[in-house]
């Protein structure tokens, strides 16, 4: 389990004395706590993995808008340990569908749905988020999603 291998990076990270990835791996697992708190109220994700790997790219999209701030405002060194953060973070990421796998997975939602224009892309990203919700960045789907019915 994902949970279970986090726990096991931050000893290692603490007994190295890895200061910035001990700090990222405990802001991890507070990240992991809060959603099972959310989840005990709401609808959880079936599988624990499933749930980790929300959050896990949940944190990877703040981090990765907060570079762009950074960058924007002149703060590259605030920038650079939001990058070092992503880097701690990916690790414990499934591998990622690279862009033609993605657009390969949309055509074949594509055809199996007979979408064929705008009206249909809720649909379309319903069914690749069903399927590949863990190992897709949904927001890049998204504009392959919308050049694939246009």
């Amino acid at each position: 389990m994902i949970r279970d291998d986090i726990k096991a990076a931050l000893v290692t990270a603490m007994k190295a004395g890895e200061k910035a990835d001990t700090a990222t791996l405990r802001l991890v697992q507070s990240a992991i706590k809060n959603r099972d708190i959310e989840a005990r109220t709401g609808k959880a994700p079936d599988s624990d993995d499933a749930l980790v790997v929300e959050v896990l790219q949940k944190m990877v999209k703040q981090r990765r808008e907060s570079i762009e701030m950074f960058v924007k405002g002149g703060r590259q060194e605030l920038a650079d340990a939001e990058g070092a953060e992503i880097a701690v973070i990916e690790r414990f990421l499934p591998q990622q569908m690279s862009e033609a796998e993605t657009s390969a997975a949309i055509e074949a939602i594509k055809a199996e749905l007979g979408a064929s224009g705008m009206k249909d892309m809720g649909r379309v990203m319903a069914e690749l988020k069903a399927r590949h919700a863990q190992t897709l960045d949904m927001s890049k789907a998204s504009g392959l999603v919308k050049a694939a019915l246009s």
